[in-house]
């Protein structure tokens, strides 16, 4: 029964919130009224009043204010009529009218029943002098002088009761729906709350597992490297070298990997306290990296870096941008093409900061899949609403291009 009680009162609040709701109803009380003046025929004030009354309902949605208009019809029509009485339509109209101004707070509901009673006091007064002209021989009080005694304001008081409460219930609307408003806007901000929470927790735990497992195992990387040069007996000069370049890297690695740990650890609204993230002015290290395992490269610039703040000066985003794409491309190139020639070129253009990673080696394999560092490379390029493409050089080996736009 209250899944059912539920469903009905559900289809009904969409009926009433419905755009086309307040026209069909102001246009259907509106044919009823002209029916009942047809029926019932008024004079022409008595006859505007009510279908003014009915029709600006139509708008009452759209301009709330205009229910004043509404309030004020019915109670000219009602003061006009000459039998003091009041048409079902505009009775109608006129709860409608009070309710939508209680409903869209036009104003204060203690000034709109305040100025509903004096209204309603207005109305009473002139049928009241209309009493004193034409029925003063029926009525025996009007003849003792007793006019305006209590009994002859009743008028006044149901009509202010009625604006009173259908003010008062149109106000209680709008309180409660503000008030589930409030509620359902306190849930959204509680479940996002909470999502954060869990997606701290996640990165709390991807931390965990990043330090347990990866930096362990970096780390022995560097201890048997090092100890390697010094403990194997009869080692060459140039393999000592190779296990010292073997331990930096590593060292280089548990560096990047503290940083990324840091990130990870740290809320999103919070400044992580690592190192200052890699630029372009580590290129020559990376690529003295590169060379230390046996590969060949050189690194060109052209064009002009400005300074922080001028206009060929880049943000952080961008400089860690360009280098891990450099990176990466050396890595491709350490990887597929071991030994092969290696030309990194950076271009500082006017609007544009022009990447290009070139190797004379083999190409890529027909059918070779494209890895994972492809893809991060070309989600670094769209981030900053670049591009970059990656395939076959034009005189053979490999060629990654890419372009950040400033």
């Amino acid at each position: 029964m209250n899944d059912r009680f539920g469903t009905l009162r559900a289809r009904l609040r969409r009926t009433v919130g419905c755009p086309a709701y307040p026209w069909v109803t102001g246009a259907l009380l509106t044919g009823c009224a002209a029916a009942e003046l047809w029926r019932l025929p008024a004079g022409p004030t008595v006859s505007a009043g009510v279908l003014v009354s009915t029709a600006s309902l139509m708008w009452r949605r759209a301009l709330p204010a205009v229910s004043i208009l509404t309030v004020a019809s019915v109670l000219i029509s009602f003061t006009a009529s000459p039998s003091s009485s009041l048409y079902a339509t505009a009775a109608a109209a006129g709860l409608i009218g009070c309710y939508t101004l209680g409903r869209q707070r036009v104003q204060h509901p203690a000034l709109l029943v305040g100025g509903g009673f004096l209204a309603a006091l207005a109305a009473n007064l002139v049928h009241i002098s209309t009493w004193q002209r034409t029925a003063r021989d029926l009525v025996p009080s009007l003849q003792r002088g007793d006019a305006f005694s209590l009994g002859w304001f009743a008028e006044t008081f149901v009509l202010t009761a009625v604006v009173l409460g259908a003010v008062s219930t149109g106000d209680a609307v709008r309180a409660r729906e503000e008030t589930r408003r409030e509620r359902s806007a306190a849930q959204e901000r509680l479940i996002a709350m909470e999502r954060r929470r869990a997606a701290e927790a996640e990165r709390a735990a991807i931390a965990r597992e990043l330090h347990d497992v990866v930096s362990h195992s970096v780390s022995m990387i560097a201890v048997q490297a090092e100890s390697a040069a010094y403990t194997t007996p009869g080692l060459s000069p140039e393999a000592r070298t190779a296990f010292q370049d073997i331990a930096g890297t590593a060292r280089s690695s548990m560096a990047e990997l503290r940083r990324l740990l840091g990130v990870l650890r740290t809320r999103p609204d919070e400044k992580a306290a690592t190192a200052p993230p890699p630029s372009l002015d580590a290129l020559d290290e990376l690529l003295a990296q590169h060379r230390a395992v046996g590969g060949e490269a050189e690194l060109r610039f052209t064009g002009e870096r400005g300074a922080a703040g001028e206009r060929n000066g880049l943000p952080a985003s961008w400089e860690l941008s360009a280098y891990r794409i450099v990176q990466e491309a050396l890595t491709n190139a350490r990887r597929h093409a071991p030994g092969a020639r290696t030309l990194v070129e950076i271009g500082y253009l006017a609007d544009r900061l022009a990447i290009r990673v070139g190797d004379d080696g083999p190409g890529p394999a027909a059918g070779r899949p494209w890895g994972h560092g492809l893809a991060g490379m070309r989600e670094r390029a769209a981030l900053l609403g670049g591009r970059l493409t990656a395939g076959p050089g034009p005189d053979g080996g490999f060629l990654v291009e890419a372009e950040l736009p400033w």
